[in-house]
């Protein structure tokens, strides 16, 4: 005799447990902000230009920028801010995931040591954003399936 519950053999995603993805995922993106603005944890801080041509590293691997880092810090906030609602969660998660899927797509489709290289990435940072968002996504999307026509998400 078994005591495990008819959902036990698949992942339970519940209107907590997408608020507190979209929190966590909020938090983490604006540490990730500010340690951009840190010497010592970004590399070649003297080098950190707005946009365009900074040579800053964060953690040594990944190119950034301020305007980059400003981008990590609003959309971490808009992440706390739409946790507060499972709905909110679950936009903020699907459109943070495409935002960073985009940004990866930028990031392959132009030349990182042009001028389109705007918000000044390398690589590293270009795969960076491909993990964030695929993880954001991700969160959204089965959270999505899981309560497909589910009447009370707002709670």
């Amino acid at each position: 005799m078994t005591t495990a519950s008819p959902s036990a053999h698949h992942a339970h995603v519940s209107r907590g447990n997408v608020r507190n993805a979209a929190m966590g995922s909020g938090i983490v993106l604006i540490v990730l902000g500010v340690l951009g603005f840190i010497p010592g944890i970004t590399m070649a801080y003297d080098q950190l230009a707005f946009a365009a041509g900074s040579e800053a590293m964060l953690f040594n691997a990944f190119q950034i920028s301020m305007l980059l880092n400003i981008v990590y810090i609003v959309v971490g906030a808009a992440g706390w801010a739409m946790s507060r609602t499972a709905t909110g969660a679950k936009d903020f998660l699907l459109g943070a995931g495409a935002l960073y899927l985009a940004m990866w797509i930028y990031g392959l489709i132009i030349n990182l040591e042009s001028a389109a290289n705007f918000l000044s990435f390398n690589m590293a940072t270009n795969w960076l954003h491909f993990i964030v968002g695929v993880v954001l996504a991700g969160l959204g999307v089965a959270y999505m399936v899981r309560h497909r026509g589910d009447t009370r998400m707002n709670t």
